[in-house]
């Protein structure tokens, strides 16, 4: 990532240097270069700022996210632990897409602990490389 200051050229650098370092695959820059154009939202209540095309977003998440979902494009994608759930408490995720890699962690949060709604899956792709992309989405829970 950039450092604050650096602009889009010198990250961008960053991942050509390192394709010709070889710490990047070639394969990898597709990726790269699609993350780098996309807008990102960095929700906090203790940065002071963002860089690598980021807004800061602050006070009111529920609002703010209503207001992203009506915005033109495919939809938010949501990372981390923390604001995943706060999102669902907000009732305001519409699916679950996880990526599935074939390797262990032997520690941190357990996957969907808490999660106060039911999901069910919808659709799911498996990769040559193991790795598994499934969606979910919130079902109606009757009483």
């Amino acid at each position: 990532m950039a450092e604050a200051g650096h602009g889009h050229v010198a990250w961008m650098g960053g991942w050509v240097d390192g394709w010709m370092g070889g710490w990047v695959d070639g394969w990898q820059i597709p990726f790269a270069e699609t993350i780098d154009r996309a807008k990102k939202y960095v929700v906090s209540s203790t940065l002071s700022g963002v860089d690598w095309n980021a807004e800061l977003v602050r006070g009111n998440l529920g609002q703010t996210v209503q207001r992203f979902k009506q915005e033109p494009g495919e939809g938010l994608w949501v990372g981390g632990v923390t604001l995943p759930f706060a999102l669902a408490d907000l009732r305001l995720i519409d699916e679950y897409e996880f990526l599935v890699q074939p390797v262990l962690a032997g520690h941190g949060p357990t996957l969907l602990a808490g999660l106060r709604e039911r999901i069910q899956v919808v659709d799911r792709h498996e990769f040559r490389s193991g790795a598994i992309a499934l969606r979910y989405r919130p079902t109606q829970v009757t009483a």
